[in-house]
This record gives structure tokens, sequence and C-alpha cells, in this order.
């Protein structure tokens, strides 16, 4: 700080040069004084964050879809942004990092993920606009820790098992959260995000690989920073998790943008889910936005629902009971945003699930907001809406 004085001192010589003559004896002192007095400061400056250049309001309450990288960037976002247009829906999940750990639009050669880029939104700052022009509000999604590209190109940061990177039943692999390298990257990409114009980042598969508990002791991985201490392996795994949602919430305040993570509906339902080392509370006093999938056909006998995809409004209801239970004894709860169910769930077989359309993902609607949730986010994979839906119902 004196060198900032000093340097303001040296200003003043040079603008004159003669010094600064004093009109008067009184005058002259009243400088003495000024030049001898210590220099303050306020305590708080003001904090300066990026400015994207982009312009978007927070809604009434945010009404998403999720928006795959191929739809944003293809003749599909045409009908999306329509669908917008002539609802009560309001914004869009769009994939930045997706399922596989593709990166969904170009980045410079020389960036150090540029391999793992693709040209699936060929033109961002055209979608960007888009959005901004018809006030729909973006979202960026980054799938964090199943990465199948960087994990078989990096066996390093991944899990493996005799030599070879491990994957799940449905050929997955994952990156380990244990590892500082990991958040680094998933949170230089979520900048990326938040310099395209995007307000919030959320995080998907916050967690370690489903059944991990039974599995941990045969995969070869690091363990980082909790090699050491008392945690067993079920806090181990909670306190990576939880430990990267503060640092990206951290890493991200310069860009002013809220921070989400999708979490398994279930994990509300437990003190912790000790697989996959989700604690719902401890990711939810870290965050601005939790949103639970409860989709009601990923749900098994629960709530004494013995078939929840038949029943979606109880199942649900069921849900936001707990959900607002468990909020309601956080200081600083997030603001609650589950994803609910716009598709079919055949797979479970005749006679356990329906024909989703209008009055299906309206009731899981009704269910929330009779439970005091405004926010939610439709999924199906495919992006395809149901139509004629009444979204404020």
């Amino acid at each position: 700080m004196k060198k900032w004085f000093i340097t303001c001192l040296m200003v003043l010589f040079c603008v004159f040069p003669n010094g600064i003559q004093a009109q008067s004896e009184s005058e002259a002192h009243q400088m003495r004084e000024l030049a001898m007095a210590p220099l303050t400061i306020p305590e708080r400056m003001a904090r300066f964050t990026y400015d994207s250049g982009y312009h978007f309001t927070y809604p009434d309450a945010v009404r998403g879809v999720y928006v795959t990288g191929y739809s944003a960037g293809g003749a599909k976002f045409d009908s999306l942004t329509k669908l917008l247009d002539d609802t009560d829906l309001n914004s869009m999940v769009i994939d930045i990092k997706d399922d596989s750990g593709y990166i969904t639009f170009e980045l410079p050669e020389d960036h150090p993920d540029a391999k793992y880029s693709r040209n699936f939104i060929s033109d961002p700052e055209a979608m960007m606009k888009t959005l901004e022009e018809k006030e729909i509000y973006p979202i960026a999604r980054i799938v964090v820790f199943k990465d199948t590209v960087w994990a078989e190109d990096k066996p390093e940061v991944s899990f493996t098992q005799n030599g070879q990177v491990w994957t799940n039943g449905s050929g997955d692999a994952f990156v380990n959260p244990f590892m500082k390298e990991v958040w680094e990257r998933n949170v230089a990409i979520a900048e990326e995000a938040a310099k395209m114009g995007f307000q919030e980042i959320q995080f998907d598969y916050v967690r370690f690989p489903e059944g991990f508990e039974t599995r941990d002791e045969e995969l070869t991985y690091s363990l980082g920073d909790y090699q050491d201490g008392d945690a067993d392996n079920v806090q181990k795994r909670v306190n990576a998790v939880t430990d990267f949602v503060a640092y990206a919430r951290e890493e991200l305040s310069y860009y002013d943008v809220d921070v989400s993570v999708d979490i398994f509906g279930y994990a509300a339902t437990l003190p912790e889910a000790p697989g996959i080392g989700q604690n719902f509370s401890k990711i939810s006093e870290n965050v601005d936005v939790i949103s639970s999938m409860i989709y009601p056909s990923h749900w098994t006998s629960y709530f004494g629902i013995a078939k929840p995809d038949l029943e979606p409004y109880n199942l649900v209801d069921a849900y936001a009971k707990v959900e607002n239970k468990k909020l309601a004894e956080l200081n600083d709860p997030p603001v609650s945003r589950p994803w609910i169910q716009d598709f079919t769930a055949s797979w479970l077989g005749s006679g356990n699930y329906l024909q989703y359309g209008k009055q299906e993902v309206e009731a899981q609607i009704k269910a929330l907001q009779d439970n005091g949730i405004n926010e939610y986010l439709l999924w199906n994979a495919s992006n395809r809406y149901t139509e004629n839906v009444d979204f404020t119902p």
C-alpha cells in the first residue's frame, strides 16, 4: 500500500513539477497533515466477476428440458426453442461434456482437451445469441466422473483391474474422484462454459460407480490426499465427492454462475449412499441448486408403492416430503429442482409401466407444486417431449 501512495505522489510531482502552492498558511498545514495521514481503504473491495457479454434473467421458476449436444447443434434445436416459445417452459440444460466424456464444441488445437472435443455444437455463439433473444435460461451440463474417453486414454486417473481400465456392465469407464487432477480438469471445462455465457453449471455423475462398495478392494486406484486418516472407505468416498463440489463452487465464483448437482433420488432417503459417495445434505450445503433424479421408473418398491411407475403423483409426492424435511434441516438450503420423467420405461415389462404422456407429466409437476417445489427439469434422452402439457397446473 505504501508503494501505491508513493506512486501517487510521484504522479503529482510529474504533473506539478514546481510543487502544489498553498494559497494560505492554513491550507499548507492541511496539506502537510494529509500527506502524513495513514492511507485507509475499505475493508472489502468491490468484487469483480467475469462478463460474457450475454444477459439472461433468472426466470420466475426454472422449468427446463434436457438437450444433447447433437440437438443443440442440429435441426432439432429449432423445434426445441419453439416448444419453449409456445409453453411455460423457459430453460435448457445443454450438454457441454457428455456421458461419454466428449466436449460438445470444438476447442482450439492448442487446448489441452482439444482431442476430446467434437463439433456437435458448430456455432456456440449463434446458439447463445438465440437463447438470449428468446429469453431461454441456459444451464451447462457437465458429466464429471463418468468419462470413458479420458479414462481409456489415461488409465492412471481411472480404476483398473488386471492392468485394464475397469468398466461397468454398460461398458462405461469412470475417472477417480479422489484425484485433484480430475477435479481441476472438469472445473476448467466448466469455466469454458461460463465464458460462453451459461448462467449455471450443472454437474452430473458426481459420484463413484454404482456398487463401488462391492469392488473398492478389488480395483487398483489412487486415494490421493485421502490415503491417510481414520475415515473408512465409505467416508473417504463421501469426503471426496463433497470436497469436489465445494472446490468447484469456489473456483467458479469469479464467473458469477450458479452451481447445481444432479443426485440420485434415493440419496435423500439415506444418511448417505455408501457405494457412490453421495451424501444429500453435505452436497446440498455446497450448491445453489440440488437436482434429485426422481423418475418414477427408477424406484423399486419404495414409500410403500409396489409399482412406482404406475403412480407418478404418489411417488413424487412421497419423495418431495422426504426431501423437504431434509432440506429444512440445513441453515442455507439450495433451490430444489428435481428431474422428472418424460419417457416411457417399457423395459420394466408388462404391467409395471405406463405410457408416459400429458397426464403422467402433469401429475409429477402437480405433486411437486403441492409440496411447494416450483422448479423442475424434464428428462428424455432423445429430447422428444410431450406436447400440450400444462407446465404450470
